[in-house]
C-alpha cells in the first residue's frame, strides 16, 4: 500500500535547519524576546510564587484563571477557551476536529502555511483567498466568492496577516463572515499578532462573536515577546473546544505548568498593556529601519508597508528564486531571512524587524552587501 501523501512545512523546516547556524537570525515572526526577570519584574512576591509553583501536570484544558484572562482578550465566555502548546498546536487540532478527506478549504494567500499543509495532510482540496499585492495586500474578495463552494467546509484567515502584516478592515470582515454563512463553513482566524499594531495602540478586533461557526486562535509568542513558553489558545463554541480537547489529550496533554504560571503573570490586568507597549515600541523603531533600508536601495527593493506584526515582506528585483536569494543570504551574510515561497509568493522575502536595534542594523547591512554582490552578477 503506497505512503500517505504528505506535505512538509517548508518554513519550519527551512528554520529548523538553519536558525542556530547563523550570526543573525532575522526568520522568527517575533519581537525581541523578553527575559524571565523582565517578565516577572522586580516584585518580590511574583518571584516567590514562581518559586514556590506546584510542578504536578496543570488542568489540562488550561487553569480557571488563565482561561478566564485569555477571554477577556476576546469578550468571550472561559468556556469558550482550551489552552494548548502554542498557537501552533491550536490550528492543528482545530484543523484535525473540523477538516477531513474531500472536504473544501478556503486559505489566506500569502501566509503562514500550517493550516493549508494540515489540511492537504487530512485530505482536503484548498484554494486561495488571495491578497493582492496590487490592492496593497488587501483580500481579493471577488475571487473568495469564485471560489467558494456550497460545500466549503472551512475558511482560514490570519488577522493582522503573517506575512504581509495586513490588518482586515471591517467591512473585510463582514464580508469574510457573510461568505462563510453563505456556505455553512467555519472561520478559523489565526491572531496571534492582536497587539502588534504599528500605527495605533487599539487592538485588532477580533473574529469572535461575528458568527457562531467561528475558532480563534492566540499565544504569548509574537505581541508579548514570549514564544519560549510554547502556550496558545483556541477559542470556539463549547461543544468545539471539547471535540479539539479529546484531540488536545492526544497530541499534548497540556502545556507546562510553569508556562501556564507565568501566562497568568503576562496577561494580568497592567503587565498586559507594559508587554504590548513594548513590542510596539520595538516594531515602530524597527519598521523605519527597515523602511529606510529599503528606501535607500536604489530600486532593488520594496516593500508595502505592514500595519502590524514585526514583519517587513520585501520584493526584491533580481532574475532568482526566493529559496536561492535566502540561501546565498545565509552563506555568504551569515542572516537567515524566509523565502517568500514559503509563503506562497516568490521574489520576495519575510524579514523580522522587531529586534535590537544594533542586531537589525547590522543584518540589514549584511544582506544589502550580498543581494548588491547577487545584483552586479546578474
Amino acid at each position: 500500500m503506497p505512503a500517505a501523501r504528505f506535505t512538509p512545512f517548508e518554513l519550519e523546516e527551512w528554520q529548523s535547519r538553519y536558525e542556530t547556524t547563523v550570526r543573525r537570525n532575522l526568520a522568527d515572526s517575533g519581537c525581541h524576546p523578553l527575559t524571565l526577570g523582565e517578565l516577572l519584574g522586580p516584585d518580590p512576591a511574583a518571584v516567590d510564587r514562581l518559586l514556590a509553583a506546584d510542578l504536578h501536570y496543570p488542568p489540562v484544558g488550561g487553569t480557571a484563571e488563565l482561561r478566564a484572562l485569555i477571554a477577556e482578550q476576546h469578550r468571550a465566555d472561559p468556556e469558550n477557551v482550551l489552552v494548548t502548546v502554542g498557537a501552533a498546536e491550536a490550528n492543528a487540532i482545530t484543523a484535525a476536529a473540523l477538516v477531513g478527506p474531500g472536504d473544501h478549504v478556503v486559505v489566506m494567500e500569502p501566509g503562514y502555511r500550517q493550516v493549508r499543509g494540515s489540511v492537504l495532510n487530512a485530505g482536503a482540496e484548498v484554494d486561495a483567498l488571495p491578497l493582492d499585492p496590487d490592492a496593497g495586500w488587501r483580500p481579493d474578495l471577488d475571487e473568495l466568492d469564485r471560489v467558494l463552494r456550497p460545500d466549503t467546509r472551512l475558511i482560514a484567515v490570519a488577522n493582522p496577516n503573517n506575512p504581509t502584516g495586513t490588518v482586515l478592515t471591517g467591512r473585510e470582515m463582514d464580508a469574510i463572515t457573510a461568505a462563510a454563512e453563505r456556505a455553512g463553513a467555519w472561520i478559523l482566524a489565526d491572531e496571534v499578532y492582536r497587539g502588534t499594531e504599528r500605527l495605533t495602540d487599539e487592538v485588532t478586533p477580533s473574529f469572535w462573536g461575528r458568527y457562531p461557526r467561528t475558532v480563534c486562535v492566540g499565544s504569548l509568542s509574537k505581541a508579548f515577546g514570549l514564544p519560549g513558553l510554547r502556550l496558545g489558545w483556541l477559542v470556539a463554541p463549547p461543544e468545539l473546544v471539547q471535540e479539539a480537547w479529546r484531540r488536545h489529550e492526544y497530541a499534548a496533554i497540556s502545556t507546562g505548568t510553569l508556562s501556564m504560571h507565568l501566562a497568568e503573570a503576562a496577561l494580568a490586568p497592567g503587565n498586559r498593556e507594559r508587554l504590548l507597549a513594548r513590542s510596539r515600541g520595538l516594531i515602530r523603531d524597527g519598521h523605519a529601519r527597515l523602511k529606510a533600508w529599503v528606501d535607500g536601495s536604489g530600486g532593488l527593493l520594496s516593500m508595502v508597508d505592514p500595519q502590524a506584526t514585526a514583519l517587513g515582506f520585501v520584493r526584491y528585483r533580481l532574475p532568482r528564486s526566493s529559496t536561492e536569494v535566502a540561501h546565498a543570504l545565509r552563506t555568504d551574510g551569515g542572516v537567515l531571512v524566509a523565502p517568500g515561497a514559503h509563503f506562497g509568493v516568490e521574489h520576495h522575502l519575510r524579514i523580522t524587524h522587531g529586534l535590537l536595534p544594533e542586531e537589525l542594523d547590522d543584518a540589514l547591512a549584511s544582506i544589502g552587501r550580498v543581494l548588491e554582490s547577487l545584483a552586479a552578477q546578474d
